[in-house]
């Protein structure tokens, strides 16, 4: 199964962002930290969706350790928390 590196942004008192480096475009967000998490899967989910649509699929997720050697992504990954998405999201069935 695969992980994709999600960053958490709480800068906002409101609401929190989620990003994926390796999949631009693909965000989440919610009230807080654990409602950004909730959806992070059905965010992916939309954007492998699309892609799929268009005849292209999700590319393979990069390792932490590759994320950080990437001075696009560096500094976000220094500066906010980092988290790892499952892909498929695990379902009860599962579980």
């Amino acid at each position: 199964m695969a992980q994709y590196v999600a960053i958490i942004e709480d800068a906002d008192p409101d609401a929190v962002s989620l990003w994926f480096p390796d999949l631009p475009g693909c965000i989440s967000g919610g009230d807080d930290v654990d409602e950004a998490l909730e959806n992070a899967p059905e965010a992916l989910a939309f954007y492998a969706q699309d892609l799929i649509e268009d005849g292209r699929q999700l590319p393979p997720p990069r390792t932490l350790a590759e994320l950080e050697a990437d001075p696009a992504v560096a500094d976000d990954l220094r500066n906010h928390t980092a988290v790892l998405i499952e892909w498929p999201p695990l379902t009860e069935a599962t579980e």
